[in-house]
C-alpha cells in the first residue's frame, strides 16, 4: 500500500492558470513550494491558499479547480489518459476552506472514479459544477445547529461541510447517509456522523474570484503542453 502511494507522488495532475495572491504546494517528500502561474501541481500536492488567495488549477483533463483564500487542499490522486480510461483516478481531499469545481474528461466518462473528501462527508458527481466549503469547528457545536438562512455580516457559521450546485448534479454522502443535490440547491453536512440535508435557502457562504479568472489567457490543453515558464521557489 505504501510503496503504491508512492508511486502516484509526482506526477503531473495540472497547472496553476490563475492567481491572486500566494500559493503553495506541500510536496509528498515534505518540501514546500510557492507556485506562481503556469507551475506544475502533482499528485501527493497539499495546495496551501493564504487569506487573500484565489487560484485557477486546470487538470490534465480539463476540469478546473478554484481555490478560495485560507484553503487546505489535497490532490490525493490524479490520472487521465485519454486513450485508458480504465485508468482513471480523482481523488481529493478538502480539509479547510473552499472550492469550485467544474467536470472535465474524466468526469464525464467515468464519474465513479471522481471523489471529493471532506472531513464532513465524501462529494460524488453527476456531470457538475459545484461550491465546496469546509468550515472546521473552533469550539463543540450543538447538534441542531443547522443554518437555513443566510447569515448576517460577519455571523459565525455552524461548523461543517456546506455545499452549492451550479450545475449538473452531486451526491454527499456518509455514515449518516446520503443526499443528492440538484442544480440551484444547497446543502449542509454538520459532522461525519450527521446525514446530509438541503438548505431552503443560501447559506451565505461567498464565492467571489477575481474577475480575470472566468476568461484564463493560457492556453487550455493542460499541464501537457509543455514545461512551466515560471521558476518555483523551494522554501528550505
Amino acid at each position: 500500500m505504501c510503496a503504491g502511494a508512492h508511486a502516484w507522488a509526482g506526477q503531473v495532475a495540472g497547472t496553476v492558470m490563475q492567481l491572486s495572491g500566494p500559493l503553495m504546494a506541500k510536496k509528498a517528500d515534505g518540501k514546500v513550494k510557492i507556485l506562481a502561474i503556469k507551475s506544475e501541481v502533482e499528485q501527493g500536492d497539499t495546495l496551501l491558499t493564504e487569506k487573500e488567495t484565489y487560484a485557477l488549477i486546470k487538470l490534465i483533463d480539463n476540469s478546473e479547480i478554484t481555490l478560495k483564500p485560507n484553503t487546505s487542499f489535497v490532490i490525493e490522486q490524479f490520472s487521465y489518459v485519454a486513450e485508458q480510461p480504465d485508468g482513471d483516478h480523482a481523488i481529493f481531499s478538502l480539509l479547510k476552506g473552499g472550492l469550485r469545481s467544474v467536470t472535465g474528461l474524466l468526469g464525464k466518462r467515468n464519474k465513479e472514479r471522481f471523489e471529493m473528501k471532506t472531513p464532513a462527508a465524501t462529494i460524488g458527481i453527476r456531470g457538475t459544477t459545484f461550491v465546496a466549503t469546509y468550515v472546521p469547528a473552533s469550539a463543540p457545536a450543538p447538534a441542531s445547529s443547522v443554518p437555513t438562512v443566510p447569515l448576517p455580516g460577519g455571523g459565525t457559521r455552524a461548523p461543517g461541510l456546506y455545499v452549492q450546485v451550479l450545475d449538473g448534479l452531486i451526491h454527499v454522502t456518509n455514515p449518516g447517509g446520503t443526499q443528492n443535490f440538484a442544480a440551484g440547491q444547497f446543502g449542509f453536512t454538520p459532522s461525519f456522523k450527521q446525514p446530509p440535508v438541503i438548505l431552503p435557502a443560501n447559506p451565505g457562504i461567498p464565492f467571489t474570484p477575481p474577475p480575470a479568472f472566468s476568461a484564463s489567457p493560457l492556453s487550455s490543453t493542460g499541464a501537457a503542453s509543455g514545461k512551466p515558464a515560471a521558476i518555483d521557489c523551494v522554501v528550505r
